[in-house]
């Protein structure tokens, strides 16, 4: 089974358009979002628009639960003053153009989503989160503590978790031993659509394969394959700076910080 996995639109029309395109062309046999669809640019109507109208399954990230909620507290953890400012901005402007009825959208999604995968005589259980299993906004980042990261896995019993909210991707296989067998659970950020920050401008999504030898037993049993594709970067840039949203996120678009 080929199921493609995107998060972090952040209203970023021209980027959720390529990256849909960019799927279709795979055929994937579901598609999952795993959220923060607004903030940040001037489509956040649009982007929920095509999400639902496409009923793509979708958990709630940190700027939906804030704008579902009218909110001006995005869940961000900004670590200078002027990131704070630019960021009271951003959610005000985004809190200012949200319709009622896309409002609701994001008030209603889920946490988290969960599949469960009986193969081999075993499961595999797979989950997708947006932050994290315990907390919408943690950050989970690709240096982070390999009994931590296995410990928050287990605690969730999650053998896949998939996850964005850092915009980095990348993907941690850990490896832990249970009565001298060894057990492997994989960690996969899958990066970002419309807000990169990996100093690679192109949109990240992922295409995650399970098959019927897919098993917690081998490491190399799962593929994960991190999908770039390009997009209008300057259409979406203009659109910024033509916007009351500060110049200086157009600025990260072109340059993916």
């Amino acid at each position: 089974m080929k199921i493609a996995l995107f998060s972090d639109v952040h209203a970023n029309l021209p980027a959720l358009e390529a990256c849909l395109q960019n799927i279709d062309a795979k055929k994937p046999d579901a598609i999952y979002c795993l959220g923060d669809l607004v903030g940040y640019n001037i489509w956040p109507n649009e982007v929920i628009d095509i999400i639902r109208q496409r009923k793509i399954p979708t958990i709630a990230g940190n700027y939906d639960f804030g704008i579902g909620r009218s909110s001006d507290d995005c869940g961000c953890a900004y670590k200078t003053d002027s990131e704070k400012e630019l960021g009271k901005v951003s959610i005000a402007y985004t809190n200012e153009i949200v319709k009622n009825e896309q409002r609701q959208y994001l008030r209603e999604l889920p946490a988290h989503i969960r599949l469960e995968f009986q193969l081999n005589n075993d499961k595999l259980n797979l989950l997708l989160v947006h932050g994290s299993p315990r907390k919408i906004n943690e950050y989970l980042f690709e240096d982070r503590d390999e009994k931590s990261l296995n410990r928050i896995m287990e605690q969730a019993d999650a053998d896949i978790m998939c996850f964005g909210h850092t915009h980095k991707p990348y993907h941690r296989i850990l490896s832990t031993e249970i009565e001298n067998i060894s057990r492997f659970r994989h960690a996969i950020n899958i990066g970002s659509v419309g807000k990169p920050k990996d100093e690679n401008t192109k949109g990240c999504y992922v295409m995650l394969t399970i098959d019927e030898n897919s098993s917690v037993n081998k490491s190399d049993s799962i593929h994960v394959e991190f999908c770039r594709f390009d997009y209008d970067i300057e259409k979406a840039a203009n659109a910024i700076e033509d916007s009351p949203l500060p110049n200086e996120y157009a600025e990260m678009l072109r340059k993916a910080f």
